[in-house]
């Protein structure tokens, strides 16, 4: 399957932004990604991207290019509750029941609250990267993440993204491809 061509960098607007690497949230991203051997093109926005439509416009790429970092509350069959990280198309909402019924240990999904997601990655919404967590978290990737060469992710701070792929989502988290939508 050929890759829709993504942009190969940022738009020169964006690249004026604040320089965010030294940020801790973001250098716990860097760092991680340094232990699997990937040194990330990122880039610092001039707003807060929270939603992947807003890091989308902010460099000019379609929402689907976005991989979105959610995290849910999985409650598995024994009562017991578990942090789930899903990578997912800007594009796509996650079908909860659909993912549910597609892991075999996960009864069924909730969304989590912001203390949840503080508590279980060390970061805030809108912010939550693939790698990087307080906590090992599982994580299922999106199959229609593949139809692009590159897709960008959040780096642990709001206004901050890095280009990489999905090959390369699915690497450096430990994840499973699964379709969402």
């Amino acid at each position: 399957m050929t890759a829709p061509e993504g942009p190969t960098s940022a738009p020169d607007t964006v690249a004026s932004s604040p320089d965010l690497t030294a940020h801790p949230a973001v250098r716990r991203v860097l760092d991680t990604l340094a232990r699997h051997h990937v040194v990330p093109q990122v880039v610092s926005l001039p707003d807060a991207a929270r939603t992947a439509a807003a890091a989308a416009a902010a460099l000019g790429i379609t929402p689907a290019e976005i991989a979105n970092s959610l995290i849910f509350r999985a409650h598995a069959p024994d009562q017991s509750i578990s942090p789930v990280l899903i990578l997912t198309s800007g594009a796509h909402k996650v079908d909860l029941v659909k993912v549910a019924e597609l892991v075999d240990d996960i009864d069924h999904l909730d969304r989590a609250d912001a203390d949840f997601v503080l508590a279980t990655t060390g970061f805030t919404i809108g912010g939550v990267a693939p790698v990087g967590h307080a906590v090992p978290v599982r994580t299922l990737v999106d199959v229609s993440l593949s139809r692009y060469r590159h897709v960008w992710a959040a780096a642990g701070h709001s206004h901050t993204v890095f280009r990489t792929t999905y090959e390369e989502l699915l690497r450096v988290t430990g994840g499973h491809a699964i379709e969402v939508a």
